[in-house]
């Protein structure tokens, strides 16, 4: 009897071993490891690029960084506390970046800027170029927009021109983010760390050679937060999901796995269901 025991006790500890462990699930590390160094910098991004866009000519009305836009206002309030948002947006339609969080557009159809990625395509107008927000003389807001982004220096000052923030984006990511690519060229991203204040602060990407997304995530205040997603090289295929507390201050959550398929797209492992049969 003893020796059935210890058969059985041996089978269990196997089948464990040969897949996820769900009770070993303290620490998980998405991010991949690279040889070469992951902070760009971007203001020197920036310049080399505005470089390529200078020409000899005299700069064209209404195009920036070589697209055509048309010029657009909203007006809310009355009298004296009147403000008006002066602003240029795509002429012709384009797709935003598809992994920046913040995209602003104009709604024809409510008439005002919104900052969201479920995009009306019918009534957006893609903010690009310089963007003005003002209360009579006083300038509240002022920056520039990159195709749906910001970009550039932004400053936000109160009704008696105090400064009240101050940042740098580069087409919608915080300057102070971590970039790394594939190639020399720069056409093909291999990480995208997001950094606000010296903290990770945003949407956490890293990609596959061929371009396919191979981890995606959320980080608050320097903590991942919510449900981290991993894919194979195949488009779509999904590897793991590991879930992170939602408060970034709850230390007492440990990350689980939740779920994990093969490389085929089959479900190998489903923390839920196990759980069930165990109780």
């Amino acid at each position: 009897m003893a020796i059935k025991y210890q058969i059985a006790s041996i089978f269990i500890f196997l089948l464990l071993a040969s897949g996820p462990l769900w009770a070993q699930e303290e620490e998980f590390s998405f991010e991949p490891k690279y040889d070469s160094p992951l902070t760009i910098d971007l203001d020197a991004l920036d310049e080399e690029n505005e470089k390529i866009d200078v020409k000899k000519k005299k700069p064209k009305r209404n195009v920036y960084y070589g697209v055509k836009t048309k010029k657009g206002f909203t007006r809310t309030g009355f009298g004296e506390n009147t403000v008006l948002e002066l602003f240029s947006y795509l002429k012709v339609y384009q797709e935003p970046d598809e992994y920046v969080r913040d995209i602003y557009w104009y709604n024809f159809k409510r008439k005002k800027i919104v900052a969201s990625r479920n995009i009306d395509k019918e009534y957006a107008g893609i903010l690009h170029g310089p963007y003005r927000k003002v209360l009579g003389d006083q300038v509240l807001e002022e920056g520039f927009f990159y195709k749906g982004t910001k970009h550039g220096r932004w400053v936000e000052l109160n009704k008696s021109d105090i400064l009240l923030n101050k940042e740098k984006y580069y087409k919608g990511w915080p300057r102070e983010s971590k970039i790394a690519y594939w190639d020399v060229e720069r056409t093909k991203m291999k990480e995208v760390i997001p950094i606000e204040y010296g903290e990770k602060e945003g949407y956490y990407y890293a990609f596959h050679a061929n371009g396919q997304i191979a981890v995606m995530g959320e980080y608050k205040f320097d903590h991942k937060v919510g449900v981290w997603r991993e894919y194979y090289p195949i488009r779509n295929r999904r590897k793991r999901e590991v879930e992170y507390s939602k408060d970034p201050f709850d230390e007492s959550f440990n990350p689980v796995i939740l779920r994990e398929w093969n490389d085929k797209g089959e479900l190998i492992y489903d923390r839920e269901r196990l759980m069930v049969q165990l109780k």
